[in-house]
């Protein structure tokens, strides 16, 4: 890492972290961690590997380490072992319209890995935002983290983008990051115990797939494999994935109402053995063809889509 080019002040780092100035000030003055540039009759000013080891205390902090542990840590880190920082010149020039604590999602309650996830998600971080999601599905499991982690900072974030016109790009990064978390899970199951795995689709209009990735993912924590087609399903495209797979059961997805059809799910295809029918989220309203059950959370999604494929 070059260490010798550029030296920064405090506001143009405290805007690189998405952190406020006096934060900077407070990890300077009990950690130790501030700039280390000095010129003459001037202020002290940050260098990159000063931004490097507070990136990574960021980092640390945001995935729930201590601050003293995660100043110790990235204070005593081999340089070449701390993210590569790289700077544009407009930032330099303060050019930006608006800094990112301003920018900032707030989260009023919510557990501190949520408020960590939303601080790394408003950085555009998204090394720390995956970090964030992978640990809280190893420690609380899929439903939990779902429920009292991502559901509330997905639900913040929108009410921000609601209210500002702002935050597009966060809920864009934070999702993917969302996604690809869950994939991983879901992908992991080599040796699934059920022989005829889920389906899981969206209403052919719908284009909110997150959800069906937690329920995936929810499934191959049981060790149950599923096939995910994702948003927008058109009718002919799922009966004939079900006719080619044979699944125990499908799971149709609307989160927006007036999307969902239930006449739709009525024409689906009596197949030998046969497959159970799930309606999920909140966009079904109207009532539901005879046999259809219809799922209100993701813990059940998971737990019924689970007994149908085992059974």
């Amino acid at each position: 890492m070059n260490t010798t080019t550029h030296t920064f002040t405090v506001a143009i780092v405290a805007r690189r972290l998405g952190v406020a100035a006096a934060t900077l000030r407070t990890w300077d003055r009990r950690y130790g961690l501030g700039p280390s540039a000095h010129q003459a009759g001037a202020h002290r000013r940050y260098t990159l590997e000063d931004l490097a080891r507070l990136e990574s205390m960021r980092r640390m902090v945001n995935a729930g380490v201590p601050a003293f542990d995660a100043a110790r840590i990235a204070a005593q880190a081999d340089i070449n072992q701390l993210p590569q920082i790289q700077f544009i010149d407009d930032l330099t020039n303060s050019v930006m319209t608006q800094s990112v604590i301003a920018q900032t999602v707030k989260l009023e309650s919510g557990t501190a890995i949520a408020k960590g996830l939303i601080r790394a998600a408003s950085s555009l971080d998204s090394i720390a935002c995956h970090a964030i999601i992978t640990r809280s599905i190893n420690q609380r499991g899929v439903v939990k983290t779902w429920d009292e982690v991502l559901a509330p900072v997905l639900v913040a974030i929108g009410e921000k983008w609601a209210t500002t016109n702002r935050g597009t790009e966060v809920e864009h990064l934070l999702s993917d990051q969302i996604t690809l978390a869950f994939m991983q899970l879901s992908n992991s199951v080599t040796n699934p115990i059920n022989s005829r795995p889920a389906l899981l689709v969206c209403a052919p209009d719908e284009m909110h797939s997150l959800p069906l990735y937690a329920v995936a993912a929810g499934l191959a924590e049981k060790g149950i494999s599923s096939r995910n087609l994702g948003a927008r399903v058109p009718h002919e495209s799922l009966v004939a994935s079900m006719e080619r797979i044979g699944p125990a059961a499908v799971l149709v997805w609307s989160q927006t109402t007036g999307l969902a059809e239930p006449v739709r799910l009525a024409g689906l295809p009596h197949l030998r053995p046969t497959a159970k029918i799930f309606a999920g989220g909140p966009g079904w309203k109207q009532e539901l063809p005879p046999g259809v059950v219809q799922l209100s959370s993701l813990g059940q999604a998971v737990n019924y889509l689970a007994k149908s494929c085992i059974s």
